[in-house]
């Protein structure tokens, strides 16, 4: 809930979908299916769109979660490479 996404890129039901997350110091970038949904760079937002405390919002390391936001999730291929300087 720290940046809007743009919607309308996911696959059906039951096919499977491609994620692509870069974060460069404070700016991330995601896209699905191929499609740029957020390209944001969170040092500009001291006010989260959800209205909520993100306490890790400014963490520069540290573990990465996946969210399902309450539907059954299944996860595959997950791959994690540290970028060049």
């Amino acid at each position: 809930g720290v940046v809007p996404a743009h919607r309308g890129y996911l696959r059906p039901v039951g096919q499977w979908n491609f994620e692509e997350v870069v974060c460069k110091g404070s700016r991330v970038t995601v896209s699905v299916n191929g499609a740029v949904i957020v390209d944001a760079d969170l040092a500009e937002f001291s006010k989260p769109i959800d209205g909520q405390e993100h306490p890790g919002l400014k963490r520069t390391s540290g573990h990465i979660g996946f969210m399902g936001h309450g539907d059954r999730v299944e996860f595959r291929n997950i791959r994690v490479k540290r970028l060049g300087e």
